[in-house]
């Protein structure tokens, strides 16, 4: 199997060089994910299939850049089918009307199946879809050559999900993950364990800025994160929130009228 990539054309501060989506060929043309309805990235896929009917969409979860641009392919291509997990309350957002989508459900796609894999944590609903015999996983957001993925606590996201989606895809063995954004990720496991063990790390942090008296999110991200960029510090404000609410999960940590403190054991 060797799908096509094709640039959903959305550089930006939060998609960096911007979206992949990447069209399966052969009996059932399937695309990973729907950009965000950029005529070029339309016009690319059209060019792609050659003159074949796009079947499906599987979107890997319903943050925009990745299924913002369903409406579009609803439009220009009205017989295809746009299927994900299930987002109550954020999948209205877009207007189209989705097929449903569940963990372990087989979806033939190209010449292939492939397996839908519930990975929560950078969104609940997030899906990766995993071919077994060639050992390739569609990994949505789950992972990023050369950075580390964002969890957002304003959009549902958990790191306590997040690291238990790292450790069940690892369990697969992947050989190569096709990623919405970067390059094609060619040795998963010694990135998946990088990032597993870049938030312990992390985690140390912000229990060490807990000890020195650092209540607020924004405290920990000035001391945390002091080198980063301006435009990215909110992003950084969610992901030390993801982190506290873990901790205040696994007993380390309280929260009393927005303040945050350390438990010692």
């Amino acid at each position: 199997m060797t799908p096509i990539a094709l640039d959903a054309g959305n550089p930006g501060p939060m998609t960096g060089a911007g979206n992949w989506t990447w069209l399966i060929p052969g009996r059932v043309p399937t695309l990973i994910d729907a950009g965000v309805g950029r005529p070029q990235h339309l016009d690319a896929l059209e060019s792609a299939l050659g003159g074949a009917s796009l079947v499906q969409v599987l979107v890997t979860h319903g943050h925009a850049d990745h299924a913002s641009g369903a409406s579009a392919i609803a439009a220009r291509m009205p017989s295809t089918r746009l299927q994900k997990m299930p987002w109550p309350g954020r999948d209205e957002r877009w207007d189209v009307s989705w097929a449903p989508l569940a963990d372990g459900e087989a979806i033939s796609a190209g010449n292939v199946v492939v397996v839908a894999v519930h990975t929560p944590g950078h969104a609940p609903d997030h899906l990766c879809f995993w071919h077994e015999a060639s050992r390739t996983l569609f990994g949505g957001d789950l992972a990023i050559e050369g950075s580390t993925v964002w969890i957002p606590s304003s959009l549902e996201g958990d790191l306590h999900a997040y690291l238990a989606s790292l450790e069940r895809v690892l369990a697969l063995a992947p050989e190569r993950i096709y990623p919405a954004h970067g390059p094609v990720i060619e040795a998963p496991d010694v990135l998946l364990r990088s990032y597993i063990a870049h938030r312990r790390q992390r985690e140390g942090q912000v229990i060490e800025a807990l000890r020195a008296g650092d209540t607020q999110p924004e405290q920990i991200v000035a001391r945390v994160y002091s080198t980063l960029r301006a435009e990215l510090r909110s992003r950084a404000v969610e992901t030390v929130v993801s982190h506290l609410k873990k901790l205040e999960r696994d007993g380390r940590a309280c929260r009393v009228h927005e303040a945050w403190s350390i438990i010692e054991p």
